[in-house]
């Protein structure tokens, strides 16, 4: 998968508010498919549904554990996500200093009177 296929399968994975529930209990620790299922309405083939975009996208894992095989969360494509959003935060950021800049000065070279209205005069009978 490429660096740009990964961000649009995580991306994908998190547009779901299912799959980012089941990745903040998994941040709690492992869980398997039933303990996953609990707090949902819905069946385990539904949960092993997400359970399987989630994998695809790289954001969790399975772990065979003797007859058990709980899933973990895995950091390293929420840190891809998170390092791509940092670019355009850092990119926006700027952006805003450079206009707060901008209006400083635009503000600072105006006169301080207060701007004449254009309503035209109120009509009394």
């Amino acid at each position: 998968m490429t660096a740009a296929e990964r961000l649009d399968a995580t991306f994908a994975a998190l547009a779901d508010s299912t799959r980012r529930a089941i990745l903040a209990r998994l941040a709690q620790g492992g869980a398997s498919v039933a303990e996953l299922a609990e707090p949902f309405a819905m069946s385990q083939p539904a949960i092993s549904k997400h359970l399987k975009v989630l994998e695809h996208a790289g954001l969790i894992s399975t772990v065979q554990d003797a007859q058990r095989r709980p899933r973990k969360i895995e950091g390293a494509r929420l840190g891809e996500a998170t390092a791509w959003l940092e670019e355009y935060r850092q990119f926006w950021e700027s952006r805003y200093s450079a206009l707060d800049e901008l209006l400083s000065e635009l503000q600072a070279k105006s006169p301080t009177k207060p701007a004449k209205s254009k309503r035209p005069p109120r009509r009394t009978r």
